[in-house]
């Protein structure tokens, strides 16, 4: 997570006010015929500039460590300011239906589906099922119900092709 200036600056003012406000001591209520002492104070140990100072160099050792993944690898770092569905290659890009069997057949039909290698095929096909699946289990009409579930039978029934595929790709790399 990245801190622009002024958020960090914020920040640190906070926690001085924190530490100047909240750290005031006061002793137990005295006995009868005893004085009460006086309140003992804790002074912040340091600077606003220096605390500044130091939150900054924190934020650049966990950037250095971390840095940015792959192009492609899907992942984002903790921390990081990027958003978790960014589309890193938009030429590998195949939009996706998947309302009904139709849907997506009509999705798998595309130039844009079948010019990708089989990984990819695979991923989509995945893809697919995973949303199709969701859609079903979240709909409440009976109608859409239906739908959803040919949809998800039939993404189901690609899914399992796609892994016979592997399969017997599998097979051949190794013979």
């Amino acid at each position: 997570m990245r801190l622009t200036e002024e958020e960090l600056r914020s920040v640190i003012r906070e926690v001085i006010r924190k530490v100047q406000g909240g750290w005031k001591v006061y002793p137990k209520k005295p006995r009868k015929g005893q004085k009460r002492r006086k309140a003992l104070s804790k002074k912040p140990h340091k600077t606003y500039k220096a605390a500044l100072a130091q939150l900054r160099a924190v934020e650049r050792s966990k950037a250095l460590r971390e840095g940015d993944p792959k192009t492609g690898t899907g992942k984002k770092p903790k921390g990081s300011g990027r958003r978790l569905y960014t589309d890193e290659n938009p030429k590998d890009t195949v939009k996706v239906e998947f309302r009904s069997a139709a849907a997506i057949k009509r999705t798998l039909r595309k130039k844009s589906f079948k010019s990708k290698s089989h990984k990819r095929q695979s991923q989509i096909i995945n893809l697919i099922h995973q949303r199709a699946r969701a859609a079903y289990k979240n709909a409440k009409d009976p109608k859409t119900k239906a739908r959803l579930k040919r949809a998800y039978e039939y993404a189901e029934s690609r899914k399992e092709a796609s892994k016979r595929k592997t399969q017997r790709m599998r097979k051949k790399k190794w013979n």
